[in-house]
């Protein structure tokens, strides 16, 4: 069986479903999952096919920049022809090859289910509106070069071949991690192009009319390009500053210049304007919630200190997660999405807490999905003696101590990073559900948290788990018992103690 590269994408009424294979191997990759019918490493094919659109991308815009440019601007001589026609076949190939072999190998989804078969891979292809842009954009016209000598303009239909560059786009977002970036690359170059082409038409005027024959058209001094891209700047900017048309063919090029000129820079700024509000969305909402928190407490008069610790614990929750909540991000997908998440971001801290060795593995992916992120700033108390336990702790980063005595600032004990607290009180071990001792985070705290109406809910699946983690509660129990008894026995008189 042949081993050749075959790609998936199909289109469906809910859009474009994707996925790569190796037929002779038996692989299929989507665009974020990989599976395979033999145990053998990863390969991100949908890598190698972004690459190809690449290639077949830059072979567009060949065709979209230097087409005006060559019809207009005299750069392409005798001399150099050669050149530009190799460059031009070779742009050529890759459009041919991009038809004859990338495309037909294409997999779609029908009914639900991935077709391999590579027939109809092929009918597939040639039923869709791509297959004839893709044709249209290589019809010959060059054949009419030996009528009307080497003319660019009649390479135009090479521009059909847009839809490619629309698929790189979309498939290059889905893989970069600061994809905003690129956007407002992409964005700052359609309005590069829009004056590319409004140079090259200026200056295909200017030459109508003959260079320097009016104060308005190019003098024919100086780079060409540069000085009739200067020219196009401050047209469809509107800066201003031009030479006044003399003829009625340049005051109606000029005024639709003006109108063009407003048009377009206005879409391209409220483009613009998405791309960065989209990539600073997370902060916006950040930063609104901080104002309206701080609005709030000054409309109540809250204590200065308490509003320095309010925005202390925004500024450092948004500066350690990137986010204020976690679980609003991953509230829209699937359940079984937000597990492998969960699984991928906490199961190593959680796997390591002694408490859930030997459990369940399955009650662990469950309990993971419950988790949630809690920062406490220095000095602030995470439960208190006495309180009723609602919840269990399972430090993340950061470290916490149990304190007590007289003062109630000694130290016991400092728990570190994948450390349990909580846990006794949560599972009800002997007799009640009160918190045995006073907890304060030393230092910034990220905790997990995890509720006892959402361990119960798991536990009731999992009897066993349920019994082994009652176990070791009660086994962590009794020694805190007894260093409760002691520690009391110091910090109490010494004859109360020991009558």
């Amino acid at each position: 069986m042949s081993s050749l590269l075959f790609y998936n994408v199909s289109k469906i009424s809910t859009g474009t479903v994707p996925a790569l294979s190796f037929e002779g191997w038996g692989w299929c990759l989507g665009d974020f999952s990989l599976c395979w019918g033999v145990d053998t490493a990863s390969l991100s094919l949908d890598l190698v096919y972004v690459l190809w659109l690449f290639f077949v991308t830059l072979a567009w815009n060949w065709n979209v920049w230097l087409i005006p440019m060559r019809w207009a601007f005299p750069y392409q001589t005798p001399s150099n022809i050669y050149l530009w026609l190799l460059a031009d076949y070779l742009c050529d190939l890759i459009y041919i090859l991009d038809i004859m072999v990338f495309q037909p190998r294409l997999q779609f989804v029908r009914g639900g289910d991935i077709v391999f078969d590579k027939k109809d891979m092929r009918k597939n292809y040639m039923k869709t509106f791509r297959f004839k842009m893709d044709v249209i954009s290589l019809v010959p016209l060059e054949l009419f070069y030996f009528k009307t000598g080497i003319n660019p303009l009649l390479r135009f239909p090479r521009l059909l071949k847009v839809m490619s560059f629309f698929e790189f786009n979309d498939r290059l977002e889905a893989i970069l991690t600061k994809a905003y970036v690129y956007r407002v690359i992409r964005t700052t170059s359609y309005l590069l192009y829009c004056l590319h082409c409004n140079a090259c038409l200026f200056y295909w005027i200017s030459a109508y009319e003959g260079l320097g024959s009016t104060k308005w058209v190019y003098d024919g001094k100086g780079n060409s390009y540069i000085r009739c891209y200067y020219f196009a700047v401050k047209t469809l900017i509107t800066i201003g500053g031009l030479p006044e048309p003399t003829t009625l063919f340049e005051i109606i090029f000029q005024l639709i210049n003006y109108f063009v000129g407003v048009f377009a820079f206005s879409i391209m700024i409220g483009q613009m304007r998405d791309v960065v509000g989209a990539a600073t969305s997370g902060q916006t909402y950040y930063r609104a919630c901080m104002d309206n928190t701080v609005k709030y407490m000054a409309s109540y008069r809250i204590p200065k200190d308490v509003q320095n610790r309010v925005k202390t614990w925004y500024n450092y929750t948004w500066q350690s997660q990137g986010m204020l909540d976690e679980q609003e991000l991953l509230v829209q997908l699937p359940d079984k999405m937000r597990l492998d998440i969960a699984v991928d971001v906490n199961y190593d801290i959680v796997s390591k807490v002694s408490l859930f060795q030997g459990c369940d593995r399955q009650m662990i992916f469950d309990m993971l999905k419950s988790l949630r992120s809690v920062v406490y700033l220095p000095g602030d108390y995470v439960c208190k003696k006495g309180e009723v336990g609602r919840e269990m702790y399972i430090i993340k980063a950061g470290e916490v101590q149990v304190v007590g005595g007289p003062d109630g600032k000694t130290v016991f004990v400092t728990l570190k990073s994948g450390s349990v607290f909580g846990e006794i009180s949560l599972l009800a071990v002997g007799g009640g559900n009160r918190r045995t001792a006073n907890v304060v985070a030393h230092g910034f705290a990220n905790l997990f948290i995890l509720d006892k109406k959402d361990l119960n809910e798991i536990l009731v699946h999992y009897p066993e788990s349920q019994k082994l983690l009652r176990k070791k509660a009660r086994l962590h129990y009794l020694p805190r018992v007894f260093i409760h008894i002691f520690l009391s026995c110091l910090f109490t008189t010494t004859n109360r103690c020991w009558h």
